[in-house]
């Protein structure tokens, strides 16, 4: 199973396996109610498991938990919100 770290400090969420970055997505703070998923990116070793959607997951609860909204930039991120109505919640 793989887990998702948030590290604040680096404005990311990570997937790990074995101590190596299997995905991550990072953002930018635009305010603090405003953040903005500016890239996302799953090594080619782990395409087509899920960790795009997993790290996707994570921010959105982060972003509900948190009173924050989401301005998708990056195209993965903006493909899934186009495709995922529960997260227009959080969508900017």
């Amino acid at each position: 199973m793989h887990h998702v770290e948030h590290e604040h400090a680096n404005k990311r969420f990570i997937i790990q396996d074995k101590g190596d970055i299997a995905a991550v997505m990072t953002y930018v703070i635009s305010s603090p109610e405003l953040y903005i998923i500016d890239h996302t990116l799953v090594e080619n070793a782990y395409r087509g498991q899920g960790l795009g959607d997993k790290l996707l997951k994570a921010m959105v609860e982060y972003a509900r938990e948190n009173g924050i909204k989401i301005l998708p930039l990056c195209p993965f991120a903006k493909g899934r919100f186009d495709r995922i109505p529960e997260y227009a919640d959080v969508l900017n």
